[in-house]
């Protein structure tokens, strides 16, 4: 395994922070991950781990070693008459698996579609979108304790998701190291066409009976259409989270504000944040190369030299903004590194 010294992290997160880490190597196997722990532990160095680098913000240059893991390979291990699982290595491109997904006939990850990332950062965030929560496809994850570099196994109860969120968030954060994630996938689709635009978005592609395929498609262009590529401008997607309330709060801040959006989800109502931070007139706003994008408020951006201090000055004022219009607190999605936070 290599090791490589001062190196730029600038094109593994997508911000596009331009800041460097002292060590730097990749993972393509446990044996690496091993390597890398005891490496660390012998030159006393802390250990950050990157998969696409697509859900953080690095505020300055990293004085330990930056792992990134890229171990690939998918294994259908067991399989019956209606379910598959399958395995699936922690540096697999998650859209990529996706598409592989539908190419086999394999379904529930279809709203799922071109969310950024690695198959391994996956169950950390609970990712979602469009209705659909990974946790619904979720069976296991394999990860290697930090300390033992014993080998663990996670059921899916042991994780402990929530929105947006997993017991590797809170409890477990930085003390396991994911290399393979186990999906209980179904060989007939359930198609979620319900939430958002896309019922619409598969009418304008003129899609008479819809499948899987049309359905992550009509997902993959409601998402190019709404949020910026990293590629052209620097972001992490959502920056916030939406706010989750009673449906008492939500009836209270619907008497001054009756357009506010929101989804019912049980005994709660899920606020859209984006809607929030319009409304606080942050839409299009920008200082230097630091802004809020154009066409969705939920995205900060980083249009060219901007640092990762700028983007929190921002999310920090919107913040306020919020909890003075709305009393609401908005929830930082992005994982942040760097002195005095984490």
């Amino acid at each position: 395994m290599q090791f490589e010294t001062e190196y730029s992290l600038k094109p593994h997160n997508s911000f596009g922070f331009d800041v460097k880490a002292s060590f730097w190597a990749s993972a393509q196997s446990i044996d690496d991950i091993r390597d890398a722990q005891r490496f660390c532990q012998e030159n006393s160095l802390p250990l950050l781990v990157l998969g696409e680098g697509s859900n953080v913000v690095l505020v300055e240059n990293y004085p330990g070693l930056v792992l990134k893991i890229a171990i690939q390979g998918k294994a259908i291990i067991k399989a019956d008459e209606a379910k598959v699982w399958l395995k699936v290595g922690a540096g697999e491109h998650w859209h990529s698996l996706v598409q592989w997904t539908l190419d086999n006939d394999l379904y529930g990850l279809e709203n799922l579609a071109l969310i950024p990332g690695t198959v391994g950062a996956a169950p950390i965030q609970n990712i979602g979108a469009y209705g659909v929560e990974l946790q619904a496809s979720f069976y296991s994850l394999d990860a290697v304790c930090r300390e033992t570099g014993e080998l663990v196994r996670f059921n899916k109860d042991e994780c402990d998701f929530g929105y947006r969120d997993s017991v590797f968030k809170g409890a477990l954060r930085d003390r396991y190291i994911i290399s393979h994630v186990t999906l209980c996938l179904a060989k007939t689709p359930d198609l979620k066409t319900d939430y958002g635009d896309i019922k619409t978005e598969l009418v304008s592609m003129g899609v008479v009976v819809a499948d899987a395929k049309s359905v992550a498609e009509a997902v993959a262009r409601i998402r190019q259409r709404k949020l910026p590529d990293p590629e052209v401008i620097g972001n992490a997607g959502s920056f916030f989270k939406n706010p989750i309330i009673s449906h008492e709060k939500f009836a209270q801040i619907q008497v001054k504000y009756p357009n506010i959006i929101g989804y019912a989800e049980g005994d709660l109502v899920k606020i859209a944040a984006g809607w929030l931070i319009e409304q606080c007139g942050w839409k299009g706003y920008r200082s230097n190369d630091a802004g809020v994008h154009d066409q969705q408020s939920l995205v900060l951006v980083n249009y060219g030299n901007a640092d990762a201090r700028q983007i929190l000055d921002i999310a920090q004022k919107i913040c306020s903004s919020v909890r003075d219009s709305f009393d609401l607190e908005l929830e930082v999605e992005p994982r942040v590194y760097g002195v005095g936070v984490r």
